[in-house]
């Protein structure tokens, strides 16, 4: 796979230039995706593995269109899709019945938002998984609510688009500052006053040692979901990431479609993995604190 050679898109000037050069590749059809699938499968024949991306590269440009506005470069939003595409092409099992493109974008768009957050200055402080489903729903929230002015949300604002995501008031609250850039702490508070933002600041900082132990905590956190994970069968994975980690889930008939079983099968290989995590976790979490 890392043999695969690709055009390049250099700059927002060449987006025109790319996309005339890649409309070059054909789409397969059902029958020769399929057979190429399985060849670069059984055989790992780049050429399969070739014609199976660069038949894709159109799916990525239009993905990665939709992160226009977090001010990255086009060239290295498609180049890390393109990444996205090859790790799917990598991990496709055509026998599942889906279509390439079904599983690709899952890859694409996970590989697109993992530079993203990689590339902007909060990801350096660290994010939870509720961060970054606000990193990439907050704004789409702020215009179905007509509130994507600066400032501060209105209360009933925050307390609706928590709801919505899933996330606590606080912590939209934050994100919505840490989005909104920086702002001069020198600047009065009001027109008639002499007072600055800077005087009503308090220091809420954590002391060293409450540093040390929350970073401590997290990794034993992370640590004990990967054994977890790693405990669970590529479809109870697949599905448990997609409903469960992923910044917008898949639904019950996306799966479905995905696997070629019911809805209700999807429902039920998510529960049996969710308690399957959910058990390995606490036991890996024990099992790590008893060591340190």
């Amino acid at each position: 796979m890392a043999n695969v050679a690709l055009p390049v898109l250099s700059g927002e000037g060449g987006l025109s230039r790319y996309i005339t050069e890649i409309r070059r590749f054909p789409i397969l059809k059902p029958d020769e995706e399929f057979m190429l699938a399985k060849r670069y499968q059984e055989h790992q024949d780049p050429r399969a593995a070739h014609q199976l991306v660069t038949s894709h590269l159109r799916l990525v440009v239009k993905v990665a269109m939709g992160y226009r506005g977090y001010g990255l470069p086009i060239g290295d939003v498609v180049s890390e899709g393109n990444i996205g595409l090859m790790q799917a092409v990598k991990r496709f099992d055509p026998d599942k019945g889906f279509k390439l493109a079904t599983y690709a974008i899952w890859w694409i768009k996970a590989s697109i938002q993992e530079y993203i957050l990689r590339s902007w200055s909060l990801v350096k402080m660290g994010t939870t998984a509720n961060q970054k489903k606000l990193f990439f729903n907050l704004r789409k929230a702020k215009s179905k609510l007509a509130a994507l002015g600066e400032g501060d949300l209105r209360p009933e604002h925050v307390k609706l688009i928590a709801t919505r995501l899933g996330v606590e008031e606080h912590e939209v609250v934050e994100m919505n500052r840490r989005l909104g850039g920086d702002s001069s702490l020198n600047v009065t508070m009001k027109e008639d006053s002499t007072s600055e933002w800077q005087d009503m600041l308090a220091d809420e900082s954590d002391n060293q040692e409450t540093i040390v132990a929350r970073a401590e905590e997290q990794d034993n956190r992370h640590q004990a979901l990967g054994r977890a994970l790693s405990g669970l069968n590529d479809r109870e994975r697949r599905i448990f990431e997609a409903r469960r980690l992923a910044d917008e889930p898949l639904t019950l008939e996306e799966l479905s479609e995905e696997f070629s079983i019911s809805r209700e099968r999807v429902r039920q290989i998510e529960a049996r993995a969710f308690e399957k995590v959910q058990a390995a976790v606490k036991r890996n979490i024990a099992e790590i604190e008893m060591v340190h």
